[in-house]
């Protein structure tokens, strides 16, 4: 895997994925940015949140189980001195679906998180990452 980041300008960066998909990823204006894009600690957020959910849709979806739509929240703390690594991530999904069972979808988060979500495990070296999840009725 490989991605290129080339410096646009004070603290903002363009990152192109081998896959041919750029994002920009800027700073706060108190660090010298201009709010243009998400941090890079936020990108490995969101690609943990990523991760996490393409393993428990596609687990829950290989289990054939009617899921019609997974969302997640995350909540993370950094250390307060360098380097800020995380220190403890909570992942919350909320689960959409036809007569999902509580034992499914908690089976599919394990999963996750112990087996195939390499973000997620990596991160668990720093932080302490914990999962809980709600099931929504779908119409």
């Amino acid at each position: 895997m490989k991605v290129r980041l080339k410096w646009v300008e004070e603290v903002s960066f363009l990152a192109q994925s081998e896959s041919g998909h750029a994002v920009l990823m800027d700073g706060p204006p108190e660090g010298g940015g201009r709010n243009l894009g998400p941090r890079p600690m936020e990108m490995v957020l969101m690609g943990t949140a990523g991760c996490a959910t393409y393993d428990v849709i596609h687990i829950l979806k290989k289990s054939r189980v009617d899921v019609r739509d997974c969302v997640v929240s995350v909540d993370a703390e950094r250390a307060p001195e360098d380097p800020k690594v995380f220190t403890r991530i909570h992942l919350h999904f909320t689960v959409t679906g036809r007569s999902l069972k509580p034992e499914q979808v908690a089976r599919a988060i394990k999963l996750s998180a112990e087996k195939y979500c390499s973000a997620s495990i990596m991160l668990g070296k720093t932080a302490q990452i914990t999962h809980d999840f709600e099931i929504v009725e779908a119409a």
